[in-house]
C-alpha cells in the first residue's frame, strides 16, 4: 500500500483507532481510539490490507493528520495498532455542525424516539446550513475512500453519521463494493417523517447506494425496509430482505458486534487493572452489587435506572447495607446542552439517593473484571460492544455476569441467555423485576455476595 487506490478493504467511521492528545512537552501521544465501534473492528482493521479512515476529533489530531503525509498515520512513525489509519483533518466548523448539530442533535434523536414532539424539533435557515455542513463532512470521507481504494475494493462504512456517504463515494467510483453498517436503531417511518422531506430522502438514498446495508437486529432493518418502501415507493421483498429503487438492488442483512473478549481478559489480568479491582472488592465487601457502566447519554436512561434502585431500597429497606449499585456514568457530548443537564441529572438523584441513606457511598468506578450483576435499561438501545463485555468477561472474579436488561435492547433479538428482562421507563415498575432479578442471582452462584 505505497500508493494511491491501493487498499482492498477501506473501513470509514468517524471516530478511529487511535486519538491523540499533547503531553507536557507539547508532543503528541497517541493511544487507542475510545468507543464500542473501535473495540468491535480494530481486531478486523489490524490486517495490513485494511485502511481505516477516520476524522481528526480534537486539535491533537489535526496537528497529527496534518503532520502526516496524506493524512496516513501509519507512516509517521505514530503506533496505530497495526491499522493503517487515513486521518482527515476536516475544518472544525463544518466538523462541529455536521457532528453536534446533525448527526448528534438530530439524527441520534430521530433514531432513538428521543424528541419531546409537542415542541421539538424545529427546522429553519440554520438547519440547511448545518445540513450543507453535513453533506460536505460526508464529502470528505467519499473523497479520501475514492483515493485510497484499489479497483472492485470493499468499502464497509459505519453508522449515521455517514448516512450519506455511499451514495458519494458511488458517484466518484461505481466500480467499488459499499456496503454500510448502522450501529444504531432505525427509526419507523411515521417518527422518521419528522424529519423535513428532503433530508430524509438524501438519508435513504444514502444507504440504498450501498450494495448491503447492515443492521443490528431485524427490528431495526425492517424499519428501514418500511421507510424505503413508503417515502421513496422503493420495492421491498421481506423474504429476501432486498430494496429495490431506481435500479439498484441493495441487500439488508443483520449482524451483531460482540466485544474483543481477548482483549478484555488480558486486560483484566494487568496489573493496574488487578490493583483497582481488588480496591473495588474492598469498597462493595459482601454486599451484592449491581454494576451500569454508560456514557451519560439521554437513551442509556441512567436517570431511571437510579430512581428504580431509588424505588428498591423504599420497597425492601431489610436491603440496605446488603447491597450496593455501582455506576460509572462518564461525560457525553457537553458541547450540547440536552447533554449537559442530563450529566446534572444523573449527578442530582445519585446525590439524593446517598443523602436519604445517610453516609452511604456513591458512584464509584469499575473494572470489568470485577463484574456481580448488570443493569441495562436503555429507552430504544442495542446491545452492542460495550453493553456485551459483562458477558465476555468469564475471567470475572465469580463468573460471567448476570445481565437484567430492558424489552427494547438487543437482547430480545439475541442468542445470549440474560437473566430477565425489564420496563425501560417507570421506575416502580422496575423495582419489582430488579428485585426478582437480584434473588435469582443469589440463588445461581452470586451468593457470595449476599449476606446469610
Amino acid at each position: 500500500m505505497n500508493g494511491a487506490r491501493s487498499a482492498a478493504v477501506l473501513v470509514a467511521s468517524n471516530r478511529g483507532p487511535v486519538s491523540f492528545a499533547f503531553q507536557d512537552d507539547g508532543s503528541l501521544h497517541a493511544r487507542r481510539g475510545g468507543g464500542g465501534l473501535v473495540s468491535g473492528l480494530s481486531a478486523v482493521a489490524a490486517s495490513t490490507d485494511v485502511v481505516w479512515v477516520c476524522a481528526a476529533l480534537s486539535t491533537a489530531d489535526r496537528v497529527a493528520a496534518r503532520r502526516a503525509p496524506g493524512g496516513r498515520l501509519d507512516r509517521s512513525g505514530h503506533d496505530t495498532g497495526g491499522s493503517a489509519v487515513h486521518m482527515l483533518d476536516i475544518d472544525p466548523g463544518t466538523f462541529h455542525r455536521a457532528y453536534n448539530d446533525i448527526a448528534n442533535s438530530t439524527l441520534w434523536f430521530i433514531h432513538h424516539l428521543l424528541y419531546d414532539t409537542a415542541t421539538k424539533p424545529t427546522f429553519n435557515g440554520s438547519f440547511h446550513r448545518e445540513w450543507r455542513s453535513y453533506l460536505a463532512y460526508n464529502g470528505a470521507f467519499a473523497d479520501a475512500l475514492a483515493v485510497e481504494a484499489a479497483e472492485g475494493a470493499k468499502v464497509v462504512v459505519q453508522d449515521y453519521h455517514l448516512t450519506v456517504t455511499p451514495r458519494l463515494l458511488r458517484e466518484r467510483r461505481p466500480d467499488l463494493r459499499i456496503g454500510h453498517f448502522s450501529h444504531t436503531p432505525w427509526a419507523p417511518p411515521d417518527y422518521f417523517r419528522i424529519l423535513p422531506d428532503d433530508i430524509g430522502r438524501d438519508l435513504l438514498l444514502g444507504i440504498l447506494s450501498a450494495d448491503h446495508a447492515g443492521f443490528l437486529t431485524a427490528r431495526w432493518a425492517n424499519a428501514f425496509a418500511d421507510c424505503c418502501e413508503v417515502i421513496l415507493g422503493a420495492k421491498v421483498d421481506r423474504e429476501a430482505m432486498t430494496v429495490s429503487y431506481d435500479g439498484r438492488l441493495t441487500h439488508l442483512g443483520v449482524h451483531g458486534l460482540g466485544a474483543d473478549a481477548d482483549f478484555l481478559r488480558e486486560r483484566s489480568r494487568e496489573t493496574d487493572v488487578e490493583a483497582r479491582r481488588a480496591a473495588l472488592l474492598d469498597l462493595v465487601g459482601d454486599r451484592q452489587m449491581i454494576l451500569r457502566v454508560d456514557r451519560t447519554e439521554l437513551s442509556k436512561n441512567i436517570v431511571r435506572g437510579l430512581q428504580s434502585y431509588r424505588e428498591l431500597l423504599r420497597a425492601h429497606p431489610e436491603l440496605q447495607g446488603r447491597v450496593v449499585h455501582v455506576a460509572l456514568a462518564y461525560p457525553s457530548r457537553h458541547d450540547l446542552p440536552e447533554y449537559r443537564e442530563y450529566t446534572a441529572s444523573v449527578q442530582r438523584i445519585a446525590k439524593q439517593i446517598e443523602d436519604a441513606r445517610r453516609g452511604g457511598r456513591g458512584l464509584v468506578r469499575l473494572w470489568i473484571s470485577a463484574i456481580g450483576d448488570a443493569l441495562l435499561n436503555g429507552i430504544v438501545d442495542r446491545l452492542g460492544a460495550s453493553e456485551r463485555q459483562p458477558c465476555a468477561s468469564k475471567t470475572a472474579p465469580y463468573g460471567a455476569a448476570p445481565v437484567l436488561t430492558t424489552f427494547f435492547a438487543l437482547a430480545m433479538n439475541s442468542s445470549q441467555d440474560f437473566g430477565a428482562l425489564l420496563g425501560s421507563r417507570p421506575a416502580f415498575s422496575t423495582s419489582s423485576p430488579l428485585f426478582a432479578w437480584m434473588m435469582m442471582s443469589s440463588r445461581n452462584g452470586n451468593d457470595h455476595m449476599w449476606p446469610s
